[in-house]
């Protein structure tokens, strides 16, 4: 069973916001990959202990969002953006897709830091449906037949996840307490707009991912038409 898990630190339980914490230039940014990466490392240890064979970790975070030496050596690593065979290294034979540390898309009512791709996006559509990032990942497995099986994040993503995927296995890791789709914003405003929420204590957060890989991969091997 081999599962593919894309990341991104905006959706990470201690990540509060993006000019410190998931850029380089930020004074908090070291902190945000550790915090990433443990919470990565424990949808890993659920995965496997629920029977997967092969993991392999995309960071999709454009500035790179994992500190290596940390991260489970059970694994294998995917960096540095190619559009071939499908972004993000789908498309390459793997029975299930996670992600780990999602944000919601732009335009999100109470979702913590939500954007698609940058803070300049008002709205993405696709056949007519509004989608993030996730969303995008989505359309891609559909294609290939790759199942999406887990989501973790803040809860306005899990819920986004959900209307998606409706049998995905979310974990809701935080949740944002700002309300408005921020069309009013420019780019600068709408990136500093939806930074409060309450956030899940990390290691806390840590026992919920690892659970819900688990019970993701656990309900794959047993029926895997339930995601669908």
């Amino acid at each position: 069973m081999r599962i593919l898990i894309g990341t991104d630190m905006e959706g990470v339980a201690g990540v509060i916001d993006h000019d410190t914490w998931v850029t380089p230039q930020g004074q908090y940014y070291e902190r945000g990959k550790e915090l990433l990466t443990r919470e990565v490392n424990a949808a890993i240890e659920g995965f496997f202990a629920a029977g997967a064979d092969y993991i392999q970790v995309s960071d999709g975070h454009g500035y790179g969002g994992l500190t290596l030496e940390l991260l489970d050596k059970r694994v294998e690593y995917r960096r540095g953006w190619s559009p071939y065979p499908y972004p993000g290294g789908l498309g390459e034979g793997f029975d299930c897709f996670a992600v780990v540390g999602q944000h919601p898309k732009a335009g999100t009512e109470y979702g913590h830091i939500s954007h698609t791709g940058w803070f300049n996006v008002l709205d993405k559509r696709l056949n007519g449906i509004s989608i993030g990032e996730f969303g995008m990942a989505v359309f891609i497995c559909s294609e290939l037949g790759t199942t999406p099986i887990f989501g973790s994040g803040d809860l306005a993503f899990t819920k986004e996840a959900k209307a998606l995927v409706p049998g995905i296995e979310t974990v809701a890791v935080k949740r944002g307490l700002t309300p408005g789709m921020g069309s009013e914003c420019d780019t600068d405003q709408y990136r500093n707009q939806n930074l409060a929420a309450i956030h899940t204590h990390p290691e806390k957060a840590r026992e919920l991912i690892r659970q819900g890989a688990y019970d993701a991969m656990t309900r794959y091997l047993k029926d895997p038409a339930s995601f669908h």
